[in-house]
Protein backbone atom coordinates (compact mmCIF):
# COMPACT_ATOMS: atom_id res chain seq x y z
CA UNK A 1 0.00 0.00 0.00
CA UNK A 2 3.03 2.47 0.89
CA UNK A 3 4.62 1.65 -2.05
CA UNK A 4 1.63 2.33 -4.62
CA UNK A 5 0.74 5.46 -2.77
CA UNK A 6 4.75 6.80 -2.83
CA UNK A 7 4.14 6.18 -6.84
CA UNK A 8 0.76 7.94 -6.82
CA UNK A 9 2.67 10.69 -4.72
CA UNK A 10 5.42 11.42 -7.33
CA UNK A 11 2.47 10.92 -10.52
CA UNK A 12 0.61 13.82 -8.72
CA UNK A 13 3.34 16.57 -7.92
CA UNK A 14 4.45 15.55 -11.68
CA UNK A 15 0.94 16.22 -12.88
CA UNK A 16 -0.67 18.85 -10.60
CA UNK A 17 1.71 22.10 -8.84
CA UNK A 18 1.12 20.89 -5.25
CA UNK A 19 2.37 23.22 -2.95
CA UNK A 20 0.49 21.84 0.38
CA UNK A 21 0.44 18.86 2.37
CA UNK A 22 -3.49 19.42 2.94
CA UNK A 23 -4.00 19.67 -0.91
CA UNK A 24 -1.30 16.52 -1.28
CA UNK A 25 -3.85 14.67 0.75
CA UNK A 26 -6.81 16.12 -0.86
CA UNK A 27 -5.36 14.41 -4.13
CA UNK A 28 -4.40 10.89 -2.64
CA UNK A 29 -8.01 10.78 -0.66
CA UNK A 30 -10.03 11.30 -4.29
CA UNK A 31 -7.54 8.56 -5.78
CA UNK A 32 -8.74 6.18 -3.31
CA UNK A 33 -6.02 6.65 -0.56
CA UNK A 34 -7.07 7.33 2.68
CA UNK A 35 -4.60 9.36 4.99
CA UNK A 36 -3.71 11.94 7.03
CA UNK A 37 -2.17 15.35 6.59
CA UNK A 38 0.51 12.81 9.39
CA UNK A 39 0.67 10.25 6.92
CA UNK A 40 1.55 12.58 3.91
CA UNK A 41 4.32 14.29 6.09
CA UNK A 42 6.17 11.09 6.78
CA UNK A 43 5.89 10.26 2.95
CA UNK A 44 7.36 13.71 2.56
CA UNK A 45 10.28 12.93 3.94
CA UNK A 46 10.88 9.36 2.85
CA UNK A 47 10.02 10.72 -0.95
CA UNK A 48 13.36 13.71 -0.53
CA UNK A 49 10.32 15.98 -0.97
CA UNK A 50 10.94 19.48 -0.57
CA UNK A 51 9.28 23.11 -2.31
CA UNK A 52 11.31 24.36 -5.40
CA UNK A 53 10.05 27.63 -7.06
CA UNK A 54 7.30 26.63 -10.08
CA UNK A 55 7.07 28.87 -13.40
CA UNK A 56 5.32 31.51 -11.62
CA UNK A 57 7.19 31.92 -8.80
CA UNK A 58 4.87 29.95 -6.59
CA UNK A 59 6.23 27.40 -4.59
CA UNK A 60 5.76 23.33 -5.36
CA UNK A 61 6.76 20.17 -4.32
CA UNK A 62 9.29 18.32 -6.39
CA UNK A 63 11.46 15.54 -5.06
CA UNK A 64 15.24 16.09 -5.35
CA UNK A 65 17.35 13.57 -6.65
CA UNK A 66 20.01 12.11 -4.91
CA UNK A 67 23.42 13.38 -6.37
CA UNK A 68 26.98 12.73 -5.64
CA UNK A 69 28.23 15.48 -2.90
CA UNK A 70 28.98 18.55 -4.50
CA UNK A 71 26.82 21.58 -5.81
CA UNK A 72 23.93 20.30 -8.86
CA UNK A 73 22.23 22.49 -10.73
CA UNK A 74 19.12 21.63 -9.09
CA UNK A 75 20.28 22.71 -5.47
CA UNK A 76 22.29 26.05 -7.32
CA UNK A 77 18.54 26.64 -8.29
CA UNK A 78 16.91 26.26 -4.82
CA UNK A 79 19.60 28.05 -3.34
CA UNK A 80 19.85 31.28 -5.94
CA UNK A 81 15.75 31.31 -6.35
CA UNK A 82 14.95 31.61 -2.77
CA UNK A 83 17.57 32.43 -0.76
CA UNK A 84 16.95 36.14 0.85
CA UNK A 85 19.64 37.13 3.24
CA UNK A 86 22.55 35.00 5.07
CA UNK A 87 23.84 36.37 8.33
CA UNK A 88 26.58 35.12 11.26
CA UNK A 89 25.16 34.62 15.20
CA UNK A 90 28.26 33.05 16.94
CA UNK A 91 28.42 29.15 15.36
CA UNK A 92 24.54 29.90 14.03
CA UNK A 93 24.36 30.53 10.32
CA UNK A 94 20.59 31.96 9.95
CA UNK A 95 19.64 31.89 6.04
CA UNK A 96 16.47 33.96 5.29
CA UNK A 97 14.71 32.78 2.25
CA UNK A 98 11.58 33.61 0.21
CA UNK A 99 8.21 32.43 2.44
CA UNK A 100 7.22 28.69 2.09
CA UNK A 101 11.03 27.80 0.67
CA UNK A 102 13.27 27.27 4.02
CA UNK A 103 12.83 23.54 3.83
CA UNK A 104 14.08 23.53 0.52
CA UNK A 105 16.58 25.54 0.93
CA UNK A 106 17.72 23.53 4.54
CA UNK A 107 16.94 19.78 2.33
CA UNK A 108 19.54 21.76 -0.42
CA UNK A 109 21.61 22.22 2.23
CA UNK A 110 21.77 18.62 4.01
CA UNK A 111 21.87 17.44 0.61
CA UNK A 112 25.52 19.22 0.35
CA UNK A 113 26.79 17.01 3.22
CA UNK A 114 29.60 20.24 4.44
CA UNK A 115 31.42 18.48 7.54
CA UNK A 116 31.77 21.98 8.95
CA UNK A 117 27.47 21.82 9.33
CA UNK A 118 26.18 19.75 12.12
CA UNK A 119 22.34 20.25 11.58
CA UNK A 120 20.11 22.76 9.77
CA UNK A 121 16.44 23.71 11.14
CA UNK A 122 13.97 25.03 8.72
CA UNK A 123 11.25 27.42 9.95
CA UNK A 124 8.51 28.79 6.84
CA UNK A 125 10.97 31.76 6.10
CA UNK A 126 14.09 31.29 8.09
CA UNK A 127 16.79 28.30 8.16
CA UNK A 128 19.49 27.92 11.48
CA UNK A 129 22.60 25.91 10.59
CA UNK A 130 24.38 24.84 13.69
CA UNK A 131 27.99 24.40 12.75
CA UNK A 132 30.86 22.75 14.57
CA UNK A 133 32.45 26.44 15.79
CA UNK A 134 31.87 30.31 14.73
CA UNK A 135 35.01 30.22 12.41
CA UNK A 136 33.57 27.62 10.67
CA UNK A 137 30.30 29.37 10.44
CA UNK A 138 31.70 32.29 9.19
CA UNK A 139 33.19 29.76 6.35
CA UNK A 140 29.41 28.63 5.93
CA UNK A 141 28.70 32.12 5.02
CA UNK A 142 31.02 32.76 2.67
CA UNK A 143 30.73 29.54 0.51
CA UNK A 144 26.77 30.05 0.40
CA UNK A 145 28.18 33.74 -0.47
CA UNK A 146 30.35 32.44 -3.50
CA UNK A 147 27.38 30.46 -4.68
CA UNK A 148 25.08 33.25 -4.96
CA UNK A 149 27.73 35.60 -6.35
CA UNK A 150 27.20 37.59 -2.92
CA UNK A 151 30.26 38.56 -0.92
Amino acid sequence: MKLARHEKIIELIKEYDIDTQEELAARLNEAGFKVTQATVSRDIRALKMTKVAGKDGKSRYAILQDTQPGLGDQYTRVLNDAVVSIDVGQNLVVIKTVTGMAMGVATALDALKWPEILGCIAGDDTIMCACKSTELAEGVMEKLGSILNRR
